[in-house]
C-alpha cells in the first residue's frame, strides 16, 4: 500500500514522466485522490501495526519511511509540476494499478487456499519479481513500440487483405475472442518450445525458470528482450488478421490476469480440467526442478496443444517437488539481464 501511494503521488507530481497517458481518465475520476489518500493513511495505520507486533521491524520501518517520503512529496493533494517532455514517459501508474488489481486478487487467494502452506507471502525472491514487474511495466512504452513493429510493418504492407479483415470484424465477439486464445496459444507454443531448444535462446528463457518459488508475482520474472520478442510474435496475429479492438484489449487483461493464475501458489489438483484448460498444477510443471519436469507443458492456455505434439505432462493429483533449474543462474536484475551473454555453456534442457 505504501509502494502503490508512493507511486501515484510520484506520477501525480510528475505527469509527463510517469504517468500512462491511457490512464488519464482513472486520475480525472473524482474519488481517486481520495482513494490516494486512504491507500497512504492504510499504510501507515499497518506499518505501525507491524511496529508493535512483529519481532522484526524493517518491514515496518520500510513502510513507514515510503509513506512519509510520499507525504513529503505532497501526498494525496500533490500538484503536478513543469515537467519538459520529450514524448517519453514511463508508466508508473501504470505499475501500480497492475499491481494493487492482481496482487488484491491473488495474495489473499494464496494465503486462503495455498498450495505450499509454509511458503510466506514475502518469500526470498519477492523484492527480485517485484522489480521486474516494476521494470515491464514502467518501460510499457518502449515494449509497446518494440513489440508492435513486426505488426506495424505487416499491416502496412497488406492492404489487399482488407476484404479478409472486414470479415473477421464481421464474427460474433466471443468468437473473436475465443478464436485469438487459440491463435496465439499455437504461436506460443512453438516460441515457447523454441526457447527451449535452442542454447542461445535458452539463456533469456532460464531467466524466467530460475524462480525457485511459484506464486502470483513468479510469472512477471522475464528477461527483457524475451518479453519483447514473446509480444511481438503474439500481436502478428492479433494486429493483422482484423479481430476487433476491443477483442485485443480483453485478450490483454486476460493474459494479465491469467499469468499470474498459472503461476499462483493456490492449490487444487484439477486432474480432468488440466487435460484441455491450463491450471497452476499444469502450468507447475512446466517450471518443475524434478527430470520429468523439464521440456514439458508449453501450452499457455489450451493444455491439448501439448498433447497434440507430444509435450503434455500432468501425473493425477501429484506437484512438483521442487522448482528452478539446474544451473546457476545469478541473483539481482543487472546480472539476470546479462546473462544470455556471460553464461559458460548450456545445461539445461538436454536436447
Amino acid at each position: 500500500m505504501a509502494i502503490a501511494g508512493l507511486g501515484m503521488v510520484i506520477a501525480l507530481r510528475f505527469p509527463e514522466w510517469f504517468a500512462t497517458p491511457e490512464l488519464q481518465a482513472v486520475k480525472d475520476w473524482t474519488g481517486f485522490r481520495g482513494a490516494v489518500h486512504i491507500l497512504l493513511l492504510g499504510s501507515y495505520a499497518l506499518a505501525l501495526l507491524s511496529l508493535l507486533l512483529r519481532p522484526r521491524r524493517a518491514l515496518g520501518f520500510t513502510a513507514l519511511a515510503i509513506g512519509i517520503t510520499a507525504a513529503f512529496l505532497g501526498g494525496a493533494n500533490v500538484q503536478p509540476e513543469d515537467t519538459r517532455s520529450w514524448g517519453i514517459f514511463f508508466g508508473l501508474d501504470f505499475f501500480i494499478v497492475n499491481m494493487v488489481a492482481t496482487g488484491l486478487m491473488f495474495a489473499p487467494l494464496e494465503r486462503i487456499l495455498p498450495h505450499k502452506r509454509s511458503q510466506r507471502l514475502f518469500r526470498i525472491e519477492w523484492r527480485e519479481d517485484l522489480f521486474y514487474y516494476l521494470i515491464s511495466s514502467m518501460m510499457v512504452q518502449a515494449l509497446t513500440f518494440l513489440a508492435l513493429a513486426p505488426s506495424n510493418v505487416v499491416v502496412a504492407n497488406t492492404n489487399s487483405w482488407e476484404a479478409f479483415r472486414l470479415m473477421v470484424a464481421s464474427i460474433p465477439w466471443v468468437l473473436q475472442f475465443l478464436i485469438v486464445l487459440v491463435l496465439t496459444d499455437l504461436v506460443q507454443y512453438f516460441f515457447h518450445r523454441t526457447f527451449h531448444r535452442w542454447p542461445f535462446l535458452w539463456g533469456f528463457h532460464a531467466v524466467h525458470h530460475s524462480a525457485k518459488s511459484m506464486d502470483w508475482l513468479a510469472g512477471a520474472r522475464m528477461h527483457f528482450i524475451e518479453i519483447i520478442l514473446l509480444r511481438g510474435i503474439t500481436s502478428l496475429p492479433m494486429m493483422t488478421l482484423g479481430f476487433s479492438p476491443s477483442v485485443l484489449q480483453a485478450y490483454i487483461a486476460f493474459v494479465y490476469i491469467y499469468s499470474s493464475l498459472l503461476h499462483a501458489n493456490i492449490k487444487g489438483d484439477f486432474n480432468w480440467l488440466g487435460h484441455w484448460i491450463a491450471t497452476p498444477r499444469f502450468h507447475h510443471w512446466h517450471h518443475g526442478l524434478e527430470r520429468e519436469a523439464f521440456d514439458v507443458n508449453f501450452a499457455i492456455h489450451f493444455p491439448w496443444i501439448d498433447k497434440l505434439f507430444g509435450t503434455f505432462y500432468l501425473p493425477p493429483s501429484k506437484w512438483p517437488e521442487g522448482y528452478g533449474i539446474p544451473e546457476d543462474v545469478p541473483r539481482g536484475y543487472l546480472k539476470q539481464f546479462a546473462y544470455p551473454l556471460t553464461r559458460k555453456k548450456p545445461e539445461y534442457p538436454e536436447n
